[in-house]
């Protein structure tokens, strides 16, 4: 091959990408986006009167009479749903959240092997009773705004009491259920 082919072959190349180049130059003069001076828009939702943080944690039944035939078993199963962030064995280590045995009647936002609880989780006090545990894990953010738990919570009041029944169990000394109220 001479260069005298090897130079035609270089120019059409050259001469196709031009014509590429132009063709796009054009295109974006014609049909140019018109981009919006604040990205994204605003979704207006209404919310119910009434229907704040402290209403969505309301469980509809007392946890008294839900742990009376609350099975252990189940609460096992359930508790795989919290595996991925916390462990449940006597002296486990924290993961995202902290290790769950002998959590019933402990401190709120202390005392974890050193687990760093997020502000409004220190902030909150009191102890993790049966209906705290109950109302949190129903509603996370509903029991605790600004907890940086995300799970969202159970809704079943069921499966709420099969759960709480098993963490009893996770306790050197399990804490005695409490007596339902008549």
């Amino acid at each position: 091959m001479d260069s005298f082919e090897l130079n035609k072959i270089m120019g059409a190349v050259l001469a196709t990408c031009l014509v590429l180049l132009s063709m796009n130059m054009a295109a974006n003069a014609i049909f140019s986006p018109k981009k919006p001076e604040k990205p994204g828009f605003e979704i207006a939702i209404k919310e119910a009167e009434g229907a704040g943080p402290a209403a969505a944690a309301a469980p509809s039944e007392p946890i008294e009479k839900l742990l009376q035939t609350a099975s252990v078993e189940k609460g096992s199963a359930a508790a795989k749903k919290c595996a991925a962030c916390h462990t449940f064995e006597k002296n486990g280590p924290n993961k995202v959240g902290p290790n769950l045995y002998g959590v019933i009647d402990d401190e709120i936002g202390h005392g974890r092997n050193g687990f760093n609880f997020s502000a409004a989780m220190k902030g909150k006090g009191g102890k993790w009773t049966y209906d705290a545990i109950n109302k949190f894990i129903a509603s996370p953010k509903g029991f605790i705004p600004g907890t940086a738990m995300g799970f969202a919570g159970i809704s079943k009041d069921s499966e709420r009491a099969d759960l709480i029944a098993y963490l009893r169990t996770l306790a050197d000394t399990p804490v005695p259920l409490p007596t339902a109220s008549k």
